[in-house]
């Protein structure tokens, strides 16, 4: 079984046990986050369920499992022949997710 969540306005595919990386959710390490913004939902018989635009009564459980930060972004602004240079970074903070259960 699997499905696909919309969290932090990106599409993520998700499966039971699965390690899944999202953008920053405000929730401490080791607890409980549900998510309810379910696409897609693809069960082991082939039956494929499809929202408009959510499924439901459908929700994804699943536990923090820690943050990391991501690749560091550098942003180079130059304008020709006026002497300006300017440079900045971003670098994300993502959440990790250890699946535990699709519930449809």
């Amino acid at each position: 079984m699997f499905a696909i969540i919309q969290s932090g306005g990106r599409q993520v595919k998700v499966t039971k046990g699965e390690i899944v990386t999202v953008d920053r959710v405000d929730v401490e390490a080791g607890q409980e986050v549900t998510v309810e913004q379910v696409l897609l939902v693809g069960q082991d018989g082939g039956d494929v369920l499809v929202g408009a635009p959510f499924v439901a009564g459908a929700r994804v459980v699943g536990t923090v499992a820690g943050e990391s930060r991501g690749p560091k972004i550098r942003v180079f602004k130059k304008k020709r022949r006026k002497g300006m240079r300017r440079t900045k970074g971003h670098r994300a903070t993502y959440t990790r997710i250890q699946v535990t259960d699709i519930l449809v």
